[in-house]
């Protein structure tokens, strides 16, 4: 059985769970795993694939294949109804994309906020 692509997020930043709320509204399919970069899941999965503990970005891990910033939500998006459109930006060259991506991400927590604690999806 072939594994789901998995998502991992920062499970503090407010932005992020909010995006992670709107994939799980679409992904009708259930088609996506989570897991809070910060959960003890996800730094054993960081550390397992030997990845940064980088918070400043999201990942997809989908046919053993990474997916960081802005290609990670591409990928992501691709797969959601009426939001695969979104892909065009592929077009864009990618430092052009993940510049716009570190300037959100740098800035997620002031903001949008953090949470108390690190949410954990089951």
């Amino acid at each position: 059985m072939k594994a789901r692509p998995l998502i991992l997020f920062d499970g503090v930043c407010i932005l992020c769970n909010g995006a992670v709320d709107f994939i799980i509204k679409r992904d009708k399919q259930k088609s996506f795993g989570y897991l809070a970069l910060q959960s003890k899941e996800g730094e054993a999965f960081l550390e397992k694939h030997q990845l940064s503990k980088d918070l400043d970005t999201i990942i997809l891990y989908k046919n053993e294949k990474f997916y960081f910033k802005s290609d990670a939500i591409l990928e992501i998006v691709r797969h959601l109804p009426l939001w695969s459109v979104v892909g065009v930006l592929k077009v864009l060259p990618r430092p052009l994309r993940d510049l716009f991506y570190d300037l959100v991400a740098r800035l997620r927590y002031k903001i949008f906020g953090k949470r108390e604690s690190c949410r954990i999806i089951e």
